[in-house]
């Protein structure tokens, strides 16, 4: 019995000193090595006396329980956000986390996940010192056998490191947790330097002084409306399981606007986010520069370089408005984007159900910025950021497209948000995600259509893109980060300035389109309409 938990102990120690911290990566093979730290710690503790090394193993089981945790925890991020976990910044999207579960599976189950979360990751901790400390009290009962034992792997090792032997092409001999470590002092390294180095980059700015009279003359009388469209990505058009039902929308979507007047231009841009963070990839496109990790959005969100929205408000000639349907809270970048006036998810009269994250199905979002902004009329035309939410994960339940006469205060929805999928039985389910996520982008681009049809006239000029990909359980561990954008107006001259551009006509753009950093777009844009760039520099 003593010598079975001995090598239940020793067994949990070098699963893991191998663990991976990406889910592909669970393989056999992966745990068949020898793990050269498993020597070097056993020579450390064979080589101290008893109580020394009784504080050695329970450190070393500690910090080997963090590093567990660590991997751990890159597991999901890879799985959602396509990276790792960042030790500096990351902390914050853990919150994030739990009010996502709480809004898809319940406070209550969010509640006890997190008191789980906790719980397990103790119980990590003292299980993994307990075990460090038992296979160290069994190498120091006999220190000689122990050596013995310790250069016969050891040579092993050099054996295996030397002929480069490998079983289904990973190598035996292992040096993963000091590759992890490395990997993770490199990452703070760099997280340190990228935050000195992006506050100066944020204080550049080519239309920084810009007068507000030489900022897109050539869209002057327009009623601008920047939308972006929940997890978006090239994956809806493209994916075999998702695409043909999406291409069929944009296509169907395209012929209908046409009939309407309005004509598109579309081509791919590249997110700086993957799988979530929505934010980073709204402050990139809009602002034209590179935010792809919360420090940078703090640091950008705190100056002053202009964005999109803030250079239409800029010159004076437009009215600016935020439709924020997924805001729950104080929401200060509103300064930042350059709104006159923000609508959140209490401020547009929804008196219907959640459809688990999303507080509002998108065309009722959309009715409410007719009724409360974009019907009325204005002594200025309007700039407005719309940004939609039923193509947010869990895709379950998804609306339904009701008639816009019967939309109400949004009551109409229950029956159906009642009588659609649940959250657990989508999630669960790679195959269904993949199926659920495809209709609900359908959704909403048909939600978006369809008002656009209704509510647009003859000086509406619609930007629409997606903010990032879905996750890597829909859109695949190896997929881009490209989201599609187009440009819709019915004033030929909107698209005739972006002529040059290369895009394809209509919604869905070919896959060959040009492909740009998504932090690319605003200069291009800007210059595109006849703004003229005053640089200022940090």
């Amino acid at each position: 019995m003593s010598l079975t938990v001995t090598l239940l102990a020793l067994a949990l120690v070098v699963v893991a000193l191998l663990l991976p911290n990406k889910r592909e990566q669970f393989q056999i093979a992966e745990f068949t090595r020898i793990p050269v730290e498993a020597l070097l710690g056993a020579a450390v503790l064979i080589a101290l006396p008893r109580r020394p090394r009784l504080v050695a193993a329970v450190l070393g089981g500690l910090a080997l329980g963090v590093l567990t945790v660590l991997n751990l925890t890159d597991v999901g991020f890879n799985e959602y956000l396509g990276r790792s976990f960042n030790v500096i910044l990351d902390w914050q999207l853990l919150d994030d986390a739990q009010s996502y579960l709480g809004d898809t599976m319940g406070r209550t189950t969010a509640l006890l996940a997190t008191v789980g979360v906790i719980l397990l990751v103790l119980v990590l901790l003292a299980v993994m010192a307990l075990a460090v400390v038992r296979v160290g009290t069994f190498l120091g009962r006999n220190k000689a056998r122990s050596t013995r034992g310790l250069l016969l792997v050891s040579a092993a090792w050099m054996t295996c490191a030397t002929l480069n032997l490998q079983v289904s092409g990973v190598p035996l001999a292992a040096q993963h947790t000091v590759a992890m470590i490395k990997y993770r002092e490199q990452a703070v390294r760099s997280t340190i330097r990228d935050e000195r180095e992006f506050s100066k980059t944020a204080k550049a700015d080519a239309f920084g002084n810009t007068p507000g009279s030489q900022l897109v003359p050539d869209l002057r009388g327009k009623d601008m409306i920047f939308t972006f469209i929940e997890s978006y990505g090239r994956s809806a058009i493209e994916d075999p399981i998702m695409a043909p039902g999406v291409d069929k929308t944009l296509d169907t979507s395209t012929q209908a606007l046409a009939k309407a007047g309005f004509h598109a231009k579309s081509g791919w841009l590249t997110s700086a986010t993957y799988g979530g963070s929505s934010w980073l990839g709204h402050s990139t496109f809009m602002s034209g520069l590179w935010i792809d990790n919360q420090n940078r959005y703090r640091t950008v969100t705190a100056g002053d370089h202009l964005t999109l929205t803030e250079a239409f408000r800029k010159t004076g000639a437009w009215d600016t408005v935020g439709i924020m349907p997924g805001v729950q809270k104080g929401w200060p970048e509103a300064k930042w984007y350059g709104l006159d006036k923000v609508y959140n998810a209490f401020q547009m009269g929804y008196k219907g159900p959640k459809f688990s994250w999303s507080t509002m199905p998108d065309q009722y979002a959309l009715q409410a910025f007719q009724r409360l902004e974009h019907g009325k009329k204005h002594d200025k035309p309007l700039t407005s950021l719309v940004i939609l939410t039923s193509s947010h994960q869990p895709w379950a339940p998804i609306p339904k497209m009701v008639g816009w006469d019967q939309l109400g205060d949004g009551s109409v929805f229950k029956g159906i948000q009642a009588a659609g999928n649940k959250p657990a039985d989508i999630i669960t389910s790679a195959p269904r995600s993949r199926e659920e996520y495809g209709k609900s982008v359908q959704y909403s681009v048909t939600a978006l259509t369809q008002w656009l049809e209704r509510y647009g006239n003859d000086n509406t000029v619609l930007v629409v893109l997606g903010d990032h990909q879905p996750i890597s359980r829909v859109s695949g561990n190896h997929a881009s980060r490209d989201v599609p954008c187009a440009i819709v107006a019915k004033d030929p001259k909107v698209l005739d300035k972006i002529a040059d551009w290369g895009w394809s006509d209509g919604l869905r753009p070919a896959h060959n389109a040009p492909v740009w950093k998504m932090s690319s777009f605003r200069d291009r844009f800007l210059t595109a309409y006849g703004s003229t760039p005053h640089p200022s520099k940090g």
